[in-house]
Parts: C-alpha cells; structure tokens; sequence
C-alpha cells in the first residue's frame, strides 16, 4: 500500500493577500488557483522544491473559521519549512520582514527558528542536521 498527505488546509481570511504573502515573502511558488463557486476557491501553494505536499489556502467560511484564523494549533508551532540553507532563507525572510518569534538554534537535530505568518501561525525554519533520518531533505 502507498499514501501520502497531498495538502494541508491552512484557513485564511483572505485568499489574495494569503496568496500575496507567501509568493512575495516566502517565495512560494502559486500551484494552482481555481474559482469553485461564488466565493470559493482551489488554491494550491507550495515551497520551491517540494514535490509531496501542498498548502491548500482555504478562506474561512464562518464565524468560527475565522476564530482559528492564525491558531490553528493553539499556538504551538503548526507547518515545519525545511531548508538546504538555513543561513541563505533566514537573512532573506528577515530581510522581507518575516517576524520571528524565537531567533536561530543550534538543536540536536539541526539549526531552527521559530516565525510567524501573516496570520501568527507559527513555523519553524528548519536546516536538519545530515545524522537526523527522520528529518531528512
């Protein structure tokens, strides 16, 4: 048997300025934006190089949507960006304006950093150290 986790859903207040903020400022790369009805649409985002998985950008529907709009997690970190540079992608984000909420680490496992979206959902940026398996590139 073979699975794999296609996309995320990450809720969003709004589709365009999501889509804004992760092309312009984390370089990610628009995959897919289709209109579904009215209001609704696919849209699929992804980091340069994945080939796995998608956030798919979904605009809160309701009025308890939109409380978990920026805490989808109750505030733990929620999506894990890994990089073949931490150096080269933390400089650039800070240079966009990125916010981070826990400056770079050396941990066990590799060099991390703790930021913030648009939103506040947190994510770390992650350089895996090469001994690590289960956070391989």
């Amino acid at each position: 048997m073979k699975q794999r986790i296609a996309h995320i859903a990450l809720v969003v207040n709004d589709y365009d300025e999501a889509i804004q903020f992760y092309t312009e400022k984390l370089d990610f790369k628009l995959i897919e934006d289709a209109k579904i009805t009215g209001a609704k649409r696919w849209v699929l985002i992804a980091p340069p190089g994945s080939k796995e998985c998608c956030l798919l950008l979904a605009k809160a529907a309701d009025d308890n949507q939109r409380l978990h709009v920026g805490n989808q997690t109750g505030g733990r970190v929620f999506l894990f960006l890994f990089t073949d540079d931490f150096w080269r992608d933390y400089d650039k984000m800070v240079s966009k304006g990125i916010h981070f909420v826990r400056p770079p680490k050396q941990e066990e496992y590799g060099m991390v950093a703790v930021f913030e979206d648009l939103y506040g959902n947190l994510w770390d940026l992650l350089q895996p150290n090469d001994k690590n398996k289960a956070t391989r590139l």
